[in-house]
């Protein structure tokens, strides 16, 4: 199956505006902007046959192309990444059976995970969109319950049924657990990647359905498609000792960072 990446970038961000021109520091001390970074994991990912960025504004077109990626311009009324993977997929004209949304704020995700992804959405006659997870070990799961007790939102949490179908996506902790974990322990969260891989069928349909209620309480994008009965995939994929982190905050910076500098990420 022919596999398009769409890298969508918005200027705009309520939480982080400008994020995706935000500089990153690697081991090596090299400095990149996110955009950049995000862009360099997607053309790592192996049998894929087109990267893009999409965005709608003229600063991230200009950072990007400096860089030697190639850029759809698409919408400002674009409400999330997927709407924005939709209209660039139509603005190339389609032709690709499998589109996959790595979100821009996500620099750190390994090729394999994009990789496991496709692989597990072709395996699957049911699902029509899939997204990784990734088991929290203790360290993961303390520093999301850290970020909401600051009121910082750390990342999005999966639960799923034994088919691995998605039951639900918060930005809580969930499911809830009063055990203390070690920084090492395998906990019961998951982790939720933000990737996705669609069918063009469940993409194009997306941006005409309107926003449910929960999407709107809880700012993610992905239950849009389960409020309209759609089956999202949950592959569970492996660190193999990598750390993964989005880039949510100011703060996140740092911490992403620090993450690169322990990695030898350059």
């Amino acid at each position: 199956m022919s596999v398009l990446i769409v890298i969508p970038a918005r200027y705009a961000s309520t939480r982080y505006p400008g994020k995706p021109l935000a500089e990153l520091k690697g081991a090596s001390g090299e400095v990149k902007s996110l955009i950049r970074r995000s862009w360099e994991a997607a053309c790592a990912v192996k049998s894929v046959d087109r990267v893009v960025v999409a965005t709608d504004d003229d600063r991230i077109k200009v950072a990007s192309e400096a860089f030697g990626a190639e850029v759809v311009m698409t919408s400002p009324d674009c409400a999330n990444g997927t709407e924005r993977c939709a209209e660039a997929f139509d603005v190339l004209g389609g032709g690709y059976e499998i589109v996959v949304n790595l979100q821009g704020d996500a620099p750190l995700t390994p090729a394999w995970f994009v990789e496991d992804l496709v692989e597990g959405l072709r395996n699957d006659p049911v699902a029509e969109v899939a997204t990784p997870v990734l088991r929290c070990d203790g360290r993961a799961l303390n520093g999301f319950l850290e970020d909401r007790k600051a009121g910082r939102v750390g990342g999005t949490t999966a639960v799923f049924s034994k088919d691995r179908h998605a039951l639900y996506f918060s930005k809580e902790v969930v499911p809830f657990t009063d055990a203390t974990f070690a920084d090492e322990d395998e906990t019961p969260v998951f982790h939720h990647v933000g990737v996705y891989a669609y069918r063009p069928s469940a993409l194009g349909a997306y941006p005409r359905w309107d926003a449910g209620p929960l999407e709107q309480l809880e700012g993610l994008e992905q239950l849009r498609f389960m409020e309209q009965g759609r089956q999202v995939l949950c592959v569970e994929v492996a660190a193999r000792g990598r750390q993964f982190w989005e880039l949510n905050n100011p703060e996140d910076v740092p911490r992403i960072e620090a993450m690169m500098a322990q990695m030898g990420t350059a």
